[in-house]
């Protein structure tokens, strides 16, 4: 197979690079396996949002839900479908997942966006999830909600895999670390092969430009100006040093590590571009370094490949991302106070793309069965 060489320079950097995107008509068409081909993907996310664009696609889903039948419920049906993608696109993935002792390779789905702010089945969920699915590379998404701490605490220490998913801030950030560090310890106590364990953690990266950078233009100022487009990259880059840190100097983490576990990545998402200005491949080449994992959707990843740079561009930034939010500080713009709504903001959108996966599945039904 001949790799892209934007795409193979970006891998070569220590990038891995996924594909943030599932469809039926992905997999059947073969687009999936020219993508694992030519261009270094090693992997897939999905959220509700991906699942609704996929679904309500009148055609690729027809066969399966007329043999789900009439009377079949919503919801099952739902389940059904989303999980018969991610189980093949696992299998698609099964060589990737053995040949990087399934580091990479896997296929993420998530739970129920409804169940944000409930711990309880949250947890319960990702079991049902994990056990439908039935494959060793497949990947539970849960949300980085204060009540998803605890579940994916829980998740882990039953030997499940977990990206976590909606990160905005630092200081959530250090707290799925955290998460992750106690949940493996609870995995290796209860006898789990840590070494088939992956997490990811998943901060968002683009959404936080286009809050702030709205705020500085209302601020109007030259000073302000100077920062449009720079808040989200120097959030993530800080988010890099605290994974450095916090994996480098924990004792508790070096027992596990001996004991085969590896590191919770990093994983930028949300990394198209959603100002024309900036370069469609800006939120990958601006966050390339060792142990990440950037999702994209294929606009991005065709744009990476076309003209992507693919050069390390993390180490050495950290001062200058440290001054970018405290320039941000000074001119009153309060980050925690940005990230909290991206939060909410991000957990209310998946909400209402699960409505309309319900309402788009429910005329499936409807339509096959006339």
């Amino acid at each position: 197979m001949t790799q892209n060489v934007h795409t193979q320079k970006t891998s070569d950097s220590g990038v891995s690079i996924w594909l943030d995107d599932l469809s039926r008509s992905r997999i059947e068409s073969g687009s999936l396996q020219d993508l694992i081909a030519h261009k270094n993907v090693v992997g897939v996310t999905t959220n509700p949002s991906i699942f609704q664009k996929a679904l309500h696609e009148v055609g690729p889903y027809d066969e399966q839900l007329k043999s789900l039948g009439a009377d079949v419920n919503v919801e099952d049906a739902i389940r059904e479908l989303t999980t018969t993608d991610v189980r093949n696109a696992t299998d698609i993935f099964r060589e990737v997942a053995e040949a990087t002792d399934y580091v990479n390779g896997r296929v993420s789905i998530e739970v129920d966006p409804r169940l944000a702010h409930d711990t309880e089945n949250t947890e319960k969920q990702a079991v049902e999830l994990w056990e439908k699915v039935n494959r060793p590379n497949a990947m539970i998404k849960i949300p980085a909600t204060l009540e998803g701490l605890p579940a994916i605490t829980a998740t882990l220490a039953k030997g499940i895999s977990v990206n976590v998913t909606l990160i905005f801030s630092i200081e959530r950030y250090e707290q799925v670390i955290d998460a992750y560090i106690e949940g493996m310890k609870q995995a290796k106590a209860n006898g789990h092969d840590l070494s088939k364990i992956a997490s990811v953690a998943s901060f968002f990266v683009s959404r936080v430009d286009t809050a702030v950078d709205k705020l500085l233009e209302e601020n109007g100022s030259e000073e302000a100006k100077a920062l449009e487009g720079k808040a989200a990259v120097a959030n993530a880059r800080i988010a890099y040093e605290l994974f450095e840190n916090k994996f480098n100097n924990s004792a508790d983490w070096a027992e596990l590590e001996a004991a085969g576990a590896h590191r919770q990545r990093p994983l930028w998402a949300s990394t198209g571009t959603k100002n024309a200005a900036y370069s469609p491949s800006k939120y990958v080449d601006e966050l390339v370094a060792e142990d990440v994992v950037n999702t994209m959707p294929e606009k991005t990843l065709n744009a990476l490949a076309e003209q992507g740079n693919g050069a390390p561009s993390i180490k050495g930034t950290y001062e200058e991302s440290h001054a970018i939010m405290n320039k941000l500080a000074e001119l009153g713009i309060d980050i925690k106070q940005v990230t909290d709504k991206l939060e909410a903001d991000g957990v209310a959108a998946f909400i209402k793309s699960w409505d309309s996966v319900i309402a788009d599945v429910q005329a499936g039904i409807d339509r096959v069965n006339a």
